[in-house]
């Protein structure tokens, strides 16, 4: 018993010898691995807006599907002020957006009754 007592310091300093050799190799090895990765390869770009649209249309479907199979009634309308302000801070934001790529600004009025007339189906 005494002799494994009088190893185990030896096998431990080893181990910690072998694997800081292993860990030394590695990284010579694997040195420029992340050089070919750039930032925009790593992040999404922005998500088309015909995509978002239909994400939200589908989702609206669901709602209601779910609703339906519970036997509800169909979701009221949101208020219709709430949702011209929402639609306006959204386009307002599409604006600040558009100014800050050197793109011409829209017209806020004509945009938001564009959308909401979208919205009306």
């Amino acid at each position: 018993m005494e002799l494994v007592q009088d190893a185990l310091p030896i096998v431990i300093v080893a181990v910690v010898a072998v694997a800081a050799v292993v860990a030394v190799v590695l990284l010579a090895l694997g040195k420029g691995v992340f050089d070919d990765i750039r930032a925009d390869d790593v992040r999404p770009g922005p998500e088309p807006a015909h995509v978002r649209d239909l994400e939200i249309a589908q989702m609206y479907a669901a709602r209601e599907a779910r609703r339906a199979a519970r036997g509800e009634p169909p979701a009221p309308p949101p208020a219709d002020d709430d949702l011209r302000a929402e639609v306006r801070a959204l386009v307002e934001a599409r604006n600040a957006r558009r100014a800050a790529h050197g793109e011409p600004p829209l017209d806020v009025e004509a945009e938001v009754e564009r959308r909401l007339s979208e919205l009306d189906g």
